[in-house]
């Protein structure tokens, strides 16, 4: 199991203090969160991709990653998410490529649509075609890592003749790709498709839309011919504000939730802790309410917390950390692996993908690149692209 923290960036006002921080203090704020989450030995730091106020996060996640690749020596660098649609998949393909080997190989990412209608039309793209561009540009982006010399026509870009991205990637490994979806089935299906991870950031959604979602990736996974169901790759997001006793926690946490930007003057914090897999109180709830994903989600491999939101103060951000990486990950971590089947993989690492592809196998289980199998589902992917591009036009 990789246990992390993911951050969204968004520069909100601290509802206690009044004070807002500026985009500077933000963004060094976030590099602090990545040494700090390295210290505690936690596995991965994410960031969001955001082009519009309120959020700091980078318009450019690798320029982030590199900064960090350069102060930390073994944590995973990822996204949570890189926009697939609005950003050109040749820029995808170069920047995280160029992250990886900066990083020595320790990035993935998590491709996604977002959720800011506006910047469709930023980047001259049509929110109405969302799925189509996620569709489209992610087979050309798995087309990049993989082929040099490539011919490309789509929809939605103008073609390419003998293009070949650079860097390639290192040790020819792509970095591994999870896609992210809260609502929209045909994300899982993708992901299942080409044998990648999914990644449901379950942060607003009550564990039944979770484990429905989660299932038909599983389900589909299998189909494709990738491994049992039960050997799909899947990643949580979930969000904590825990203090010694669950009475202080809520009490510290009531302001900064009721005036959130998101969620703020809606739901009362009770009823959103319901509904939601949000835990407010000590670590040791934040444990048994986490261990109870793996009841409706199975044996996952990873799981990512969003704690530096809703305006958050710094300091209080890194003492949510602390909690976190010497009192409930520690945890977490036993009791996940010892529950895990052996036939249920780990999250994959870069050292696992280039050692399947030194023998001769795909990053993901399903067969070789050559194989059959590969073939098969490489033609069932162009038929199923071209007819979803049919039926939008």
């Amino acid at each position: 199991m990789q246990l992390g923290i993911f951050t969204i960036g968004d520069v909100t006002t601290d509802p206690t203090t009044g004070k807002t921080p500026t985009e500077h203090e933000r963004i060094k704020a976030t590099v602090a969160m990545a040494r700090k989450a390295e210290e505690l030995g936690m596995d991965v730091f994410a960031t969001g991709q955001h082009h519009n106020p309120p959020f700091a996060a980078p318009a450019n996640p690798p320029v982030l990653m590199g900064a960090v690749a350069a102060q930390t020596e073994k944590i995973q660098l990822s996204t949570a998410t890189t926009l697939i649609t609005t950003t050109d998949p040749v820029r995808i393909a170069e920047d995280y490529a160029y992250a990886q080997h900066l990083a020595d190989g320790r990035v993935d990412l998590t491709l996604g649509r977002g959720n800011t209608g506006p910047v469709y039309p930023w980047f001259g793209k049509d929110i109405r075609q969302g799925i189509p561009l996620a569709v489209e540009n992610y087979q050309l982006l798995h087309k990049l890592w993989r082929e040099e010399n490539l011919n490309f026509s789509g929809r939605f870009r103008t073609p390419l003749q003998g293009f070949t991205s650079t860097p390639r990637p290192m040790d020819d490994v792509p970095p591994f790709v999870w896609h992210g979806s809260i609502r929209s089935p045909e994300i899982p299906e993708q992901a299942a498709f080409y044998g990648d991870g999914f990644f449901h950031n379950n942060i607003f959604w009550n564990k039944e839309h979770t484990e429905r979602m989660v299932a038909f990736y599983r389900q589909r996974y299998e189909y494709y011919g990738h491994g049992s169901a039960d050997q799909a790759i899947v990643g949580l997001g979930g969000q904590t504000f825990m203090a010694k006793n669950s009475q202080d926690a809520v009490r510290q946490f009531r302001p900064y939730f009721d005036n959130a930007p998101v969620y703020g003057h809606g739901p009362s914090l009770e009823s959103f802790m319901e509904q939601t897999p949000l835990t407010v109180g000590s670590p040791q709830q934040v444990v048994e309410r986490t261990l109870s994903f793996r009841d409706y989600a199975g044996d996952y491999q990873r799981q990512l917390f969003l704690v530096d939101h809703a305006g958050l103060p710094l300091k209080m951000v890194l003492e949510q950390m602390d909690m976190l990486g010497e009192e409930v990950f520690p945890v977490l971590r036993k009791e996940f692996d010892s529950l895990r089947p052996a036939h249920v993989p780990e999250a994959p690492t870069h050292e696992s993908l280039v050692a399947r592809h030194a023998a001769g196998k795909d990053p993901i289980p399903g067969g070789g690149p050559d194989s059959q199998a590969a073939k098969d589902r490489a033609a069932k992917a162009e038929a199923a692209a071209n007819a979803q591009q049919d039926s939008s036009k």
